[in-house]
């Protein structure tokens, strides 16, 4: 699989800035949702259920515990970006923050920070504070849950903002020299690929350096459970997500970074679509269409041609091949062989034979790039 040769990925993008592999540690802040406790709205967004992405253990420990514990996991790099991720990780009193991202900024070999907030929760003194640290050499990206540039759509899943307030928060983001990141879902009721080639143009039309790619997914716990329970909603199908989700990145300018472009969740959290259970499913079936119909830009006519990496890292590919290739291929030829039980992404009876239990293994393998 070269995705890396198709998409510029942010995997790519930090080697070739850095020299080596740069990970995420995901960090819990312990933050809450203003459209959960009232401040905004109650319920929060109908899709959301924080715990199908969020480690709720990890806030009662210290930013520096929960650095040092996630970097104990990660033994492909050495140099690290603490990404706040759950929940709206702005929603603080701005002395609160500084105390936080300081904490994280101060363990070893952390080279930036990823805050991944709402385009309601940034005030300026927030955004300043951020700034603080670009101005002191870290890389800082703020993460802002979008979802769809669509008014209405924003209104039906119970967002409680529009798309001009994502369009003041990240102009205001990216004039302080802060890196815009922008989540957009692919699959929401009521939107079809048209949709979302529009929401893609407006985000770009506005300012972008990041986009974050992923479908909807309907998790227990979530009002948008209640309507796929009672029949009312379906999980998108792997080939739609496939179509859509190559067209958005065909349509994208190629200096724009891809930080994922597909997404996974397990079950019993997860209830459709059951294709999403494994992260590799939806990137194996977008590398095999952007193959065929042409590299991230290629619809603008400026197809994104990946620059080369250090003699380093192509050495240390090679060294890593060996180890890497059996597992990567045994996935891809489960892909082939059980592709059209894969592809059920509706069935209400979750059979075991869509995921087997043996494949469940090859979801944490390493993959080249940051999804």
């Amino acid at each position: 699989m070269q995705l890396q040769k198709l998409v510029n990925m942010f995997g790519g993008d930090l080697m070739r800035r850095y020299g080596e592999k740069v990970h995420k540690l995901t960090l819990h802040g312990g933050f809450s949702c203003p459209n959960r406790d009232g401040t905004l709205g109650r319920g929060g967004c109908t899709f959301c259920n924080v715990a199908s992405f969020a480690d709720e253990a990890q806030q009662h420990r210290s930013i520096a515990e929960q650095l040092a514990h996630q970097a104990q996991l990660v033994n492909r790099a050495k140099r690290y970006l603490a990404y706040f991720q759950a929940y709206t990780s702005t929603f603080a009193e701005v002395q609160v923050l500084r105390s936080m991202y300081r904490q994280a900024v101060s363990a070893a070999n952390i080279v930036g920070l990823c805050v991944g907030t709402r385009p309601d929760c940034v005030p300026q003194a927030v955004l300043d504070l951020l700034s603080e640290y670009h101005q002191q050499g870290y890389e800082v990206w703020l993460e802002l849950g979008l979802q769809t540039a669509h008014d209405k759509t924003l209104h039906r899943i119970n967002r409680g903002h529009d798309f001009a307030c994502y369009q003041r928060t990240a102009r205001l983001a990216r004039e302080r020299g802060l890196k815009v990141c922008a989540h957009l879902i692919v699959g929401l009721p009521g939107e079809s690929q048209g949709h979302c080639l529009q929401t893609l143009e407006q985000v770009v039309a506005t300012g972008v350096d990041g986009i974050k790619l992923h479908p909807l997914h309907i998790v227990k716990g979530s009002i948008m459970a209640k309507a796929w329970q009672a029949g009312r909603l379906d999980g998108i199908e792997l080939e739609a997500y496939t179509v859509t989700a190559g067209e958005m990145i065909r349509h994208t300018p190629p200096e724009v970074i891809y930080h994922r472009i597909s997404a996974s969740a397990r079950r019993p959290t997860l209830l459709a679509p059951l294709w999403c259970e494994n992260r590799w499913t939806g990137m194996v079936e977008l590398n095999r269409y952007l193959n065929q119909q042409g590299a991230q830009g290629s619809a603008l006519g400026r197809s994104w041609v990946a620059p080369r990496l250090s003699e380093k890292y192509e050495r240390d590919v090679r060294n890593n091949a060996g180890h890497r290739a059996p597992a990567i291929y045994a996935w891809l030829a489960f892909i082939v062989t059980r592709g059209v039980l894969i592809t059920n992404s509706t069935s209400r009876a979750p059979s075991a034979a869509i995921v087997p239990a043996r494949t469940k293994a090859l979801s944490n393998l390493p993959v080249d790039c940051t999804i």
